[in-house]
């Protein structure tokens, strides 16, 4: 499906492109080029595929086991912190 010039000029407007001249020719063949693209894949038989959500979606992933790898320094870390309670950090009211 080639476009015309007054096509292209119209899509470079909806876009807010400016084309000088010479490029509307350049512009009509690839956005030609484009949409021959998407009339081939529209083609495409799919009446019977199963639509997935991801594509290895029934393959398990291997995983690491789930094994601590630092200590606990909570204590250390809030005992140079400003002002804490009950193991949280308190800050000054920014919002009133």
């Amino acid at each position: 499906m080639p476009l015309d010039r007054n096509e292209v000029e119209k899509i470079a407007h909806l876009a807010r492109l400016t084309l000088a001249e010479e490029q509307i020719p350049f512009y009509a063949s690839n956005l030609s080029k484009i949409l021959d693209l998407v009339a081939h894949i529209n083609d495409a038989q799919t009446e019977n595929v199963v639509p997935l959500a991801h594509p290895l979606e029934n393959l398990t992933q291997r995983m690491r086991d789930d094994k601590i790898t630092e200590t606990n320094e909570r204590e250390l870390f809030q005992s140079i912190a400003p002002d804490t309670d009950a193991g949280l950090y308190l800050v000054p009211k920014v919002i009133e």
